[in-house]
C-alpha cells in the first residue's frame, strides 16, 4: 500500500519530497521549533531525513507527512513510532513560522488521527511534548487528546532535560 495523501480543507498531508529539504532545514533553524529539538539539520541531513520516511513506511515503523499547500511546506506531522501488533503509535508535529495561526497542526492532527483509527485500525495514539510548550498542549487538547500525566525528565532538548506531558486518544474516544 502506498503512503496516502490526506486532504485537510485547504491543504494536504503528503509524503515528503526531496525538493522539501530547504523547508526542513528552515524548520530546524527556526528558534521556536529548535527550542524543542536537540539538533538542527543541514541540506544533506534534511535529505537523509526525507529519504528515511519511505523505508519506515515499508517497515511499518513510522510515517511522515509534509503539511503542504501546492508545493509550499506549511509544517509536518508524523507517526514517529508505530506498533501495528499492539495498535499504538506516537504523533509529533511542527509548523513553520509563516503558517502559524491557521491551526495547521490541529487540523493535521485531527486528519491523521481519523486515518490512524479508521484505516490503520490503531487502538491508542500518544503525543508527548515538553511541559514548557503550551502551544503543543493546546493543539493536543483541541484535537481531543486527553492529558494523562507527566513523564519526568523524559526528553533532552537544546536547553537540557524536560518533563513531558503525555496526551492520548484511544479508539473508544473516537467516533469518526
Amino acid at each position: 500500500m502506498a503512503q496516502p495523501v490526506l486532504d485537510v480543507d485547504d491543504f494536504v498531508l503528503r509524503p515528503w519530497r526531496p525538493a522539501d529539504a530547504p523547508a526542513v532545514v528552515a524548520a530546524y533553524r527556526d528558534p521556536e521549533i529548535r527550542q524543542w529539538h536537540i539538533h538542527s539539520m543541514n541540506e544533506n541531513e534534511a535529505l537523509a531525513w526525507i529519504e528515511a520516511w519511505p523505508k519506515r513506511w515499508r517497515q511499518e515503523r513510522g510515517c511522515g507527512w509534509a503539511a503542504a499547500c501546492d508545493d509550499r511546506v506549511l509544517g509536518q506531522i508524523s507517526l514517529r513510532t508505530v506498533d501495528l501488533d499492539e495498535g499504538v503509535a506516537e504523533i509529533s508535529y511542527w509548523v513553520l513560522p509563516a503558517a502559524r495561526g491557521h491551526r495547521i497542526a490541529q487540523r493535521s492532527l485531527t486528519a491523521l488521527t481519523a486515518w490512524s483509527f479508521d484505516v490503520l485500525g490503531l487502538h491508542r495514539i500518544e503525543i508527548l511534548h515538553s511541559t514548557r510548550n503550551p502551544a503543543s498542549c493546546r493543539v493536543a487538547e483541541r484535537a481531543g487528546y486527553l492529558a494523562e500525566g507527566v513523564k519526568r525528565s523524559e526528553a533532552l532538548h537544546a536547553d537540557g532535560w524536560h518533563d513531558m506531558h503525555l496526551h492520548a486518544r484511544i479508539a473508544t474516544d473516537y467516533s469518526g
